[in-house]
């Protein structure tokens, strides 16, 4: 009897212990993050190869807050994200009101014309924004907002990127095509800058209009089409991929096609593998069915900064969060061999940018050689003192 008295006063002490325990664990920090974007038709292709992603951008969030809630099991805190996707003819404006002042943390995957439209709203001041699809230069010079974070690599970026690679090379001359897009010409201005910034030589620039007769192949076109002066790489300009893959390998002079075809600037490619990347290409795979597209990495890099600052500075408060990601102190790892940081003037991700060909990594920018006063890294894209951001 005596020995279950002791037992009884053993598990009822025990039980005592445990119950304090529990009252006294403090609640989880909770972080909530929105991710916010638009249905998206499907674009006018060359060819049907590369199937319509209805949802670049998406898994890649729900990944990132996977892997913050992993570490928030450490740090006491949790994460929580809410997705809107507004229908292919829904009000942006009213869908973001919607989000209320309860969700200050806005990971945003809209057109470049939207971006700006959104971060005007009354509801969206006091809000971080972290722009997950554009690339539009002004967007981070004369239109720029404070209060927006840019995870792509601008359109600068990418041509500064294919200039180092190019001078290199020593492929010093360059034959400009041109499309008809209004992004194709944003384009072909961001290429104007890096030929004039590294000392490059344009040798030609034609505008494709695709109005040749119909009845003649590319096969034929092409050829005459690029009867140029001599270079030694030919620049396209055709972000919605409708005539560039016609130029490689039909061109007059044997010669190599970069820029939106060919070798492109990118912030992601499936054949990145260094750095520990096959590690989330794998992931990623796992959890979608496909590979990870630039999309995808931007808005899983939105997430991510967001879960860095916030373990950083031990806050969920918005203010503090943003403080501390343009501040020197943060570093994001970005499976590119170097810590990533947001440029405080203009909010642009600092980051690598890999050179791809369709199936293999050629190169990553900077290229070896290329020099920075505080990081190599400002020698892609607009550095502080060339910046228009006010």
């Amino acid at each position: 009897m005596k020995k279950t008295k002791c037992l009884k006063v053993l598990v009822l002490t025990l039980s005592g212990l445990a119950a304090t325990t529990l009252q006294a664990a403090p609640a989880k920090q909770l972080v909530k993050i929105a991710y916010f974007s638009q249905e998206q038709t499907a674009p006018a292709a060359l060819s049907n190869l590369d199937p319509f992603i209805p949802n670049k951008g998406q898994v890649g969030a729900e990944l990132a807050i996977n892997d913050n809630n992993t570490t928030g099991q450490f740090t006491g805190q949790q994460y929580e994200l809410k997705k809107v996707v507004v229908p292919v003819a829904g009000d942006m404006a009213q869908a973001f009101n919607q989000l209320g002042n309860d969700i200050a943390l806005v990971v945003l995957n809209v057109r470049p014309d939207q971006l700006n439209v959104l971060a005007d709203l009354p509801s969206a001041q006091g809000k971080l924004l972290l722009d997950a699809a554009t690339s539009d230069d002004d967007l981070r010079n004369t239109d720029c907002r404070h209060q927006i974070l840019h995870i792509l690599p601008s359109r600068a970026m990418r041509a500064d990127a294919l200039a180092q690679y190019m001078l290199k090379k020593r492929w010093q001359n360059w034959f400009l095509v041109v499309g008809p897009s209004p992004e194709d010409k944003l384009y072909a201005t961001a290429i104007k800058r890096a030929v004039k910034r590294f000392g490059i030589k344009l040798v030609a620039e034609k505008a494709w209009t695709n109005d040749y007769d119909a009845r003649r192949t590319a096969q034929s076109d092409v050829p005459v089409f690029t009867q140029v002066d001599d270079y030694d790489v030919l620049v396209v300009a055709d972000e919605q991929g409708l005539f560039g893959e016609y130029l490689d390998y039909r061109t007059w002079k044997p010669r190599p096609v970069i820029g939106t075809q060919g070798l492109t600037a990118t912030a992601w490619h499936r054949s990145h593998e260094q750095w520990g990347a096959v590690q989330l290409q794998n992931r990623f795979k796992d959890a979608a069915g496909r590979w990870m597209e630039e999309q995808d990495y931007a808005a899983y890099l939105a997430v991510r900064a967001i879960g860095e600052a916030s373990v950083r500075s031990k806050s969920n408060q918005v203010q503090a969060i943003k403080d501390y990601m343009l501040s020197a102190a943060f570093a994001l790892q970005g499976y590119k061999g170097v810590p990533l940081s947001f440029r405080p003037w203009d909010g642009q991700l600092r980051q690598p940018v890999l050179l791809a060909a369709p199936r293999s990594l050629v190169a990553v920018a900077p290229v070896e050689g290329f020099l920075h006063p505080k990081t190599e890294l400002d020698t892609l894209g607009y550095d502080q003192p060339e910046s228009a951001c006010k």
